[in-house]
C-alpha cells in the first residue's frame, strides 16, 4: 500500500533542505492512516551538521507529549543528504530504531521514503516505501 504525502509537506521539506545547504536539514513527519499531512522543521543539533543530522530532543519530546495528549501522530522523521543520494546511509541505519517509523530522505530534487524495520533491505534496517504526492 502506497503512502500519500501532502504536497505542502514536500514543498516544506524541499525548501528547508535548500535553505540549510550546505548542512543537513531535518524534522518530523505527522500523519495517520497511510497519509502524511504535516511536517515540521527542527534544529539539526549534530556535532557535524554538514555530514550528519540529529533532531533536537526538545522538539521530539514535545511531539511525543502532544501525541500522548491526543495530538497528531508522529509518523516518522525526515532529513536531507546534501550532495548525496536519497538512500539511507550506514550512519542512518546505525541511528534508526526498528520501530516501523517512516524516514523521508531528500537529496536535491529526489525524495525517497523508507520504513525502519528489523532486517530491512537497506543496511539491514530500512525497507523502501512507495508514496504518492497529493
Amino acid at each position: 500500500m502506497a503512502i500519500t504525502i501532502s504536497s505542502c509537506v514536500i514543498e516544506l521539506i524541499q525548501q528547508a533542505a535548500a535553505e540549510a545547504l550546505p548542512e543537513e536539514a531535518c524534522g518530523l513527519l505527522f500523519g495517520t492512516g497511510g497519509h502524511l499531512g504535516r511536517a515540521s522543521v527542527t534544529a539539526n543539533v549534530a556535532a557535524d551538521p554538514r555530514r550528519h543530522f540529529e533532531i533536537d530532543a526538545a522538539a521530539l519530546f514535545a511531539a511525543l507529549r502532544a501525541e500522548r495528549g491526543g495530538g497528531e501522530r508522529l509518523a516518522g522523521y525526515w532529513h536531507s543528504h546534501p550532495g548525496g543520494d536519497a538512500d539511507p546511509s550506514a550512519t542512518d541505519a546505525a541511528m534508526a530504531v526498528p520501530d516501523g517509523k517512516l524516514w523521508l530522505i531528500v537529496a536535491n530534487e529526489t525524495l525517497k521514503l523508507w520504513r525502519a524495520v528489523e532486517n530491512g533491505a537497506r543496511h539491514g534496517r530500512f525497507d523502501p516505501v512507495a508514496f504518492d504526492v497529493r
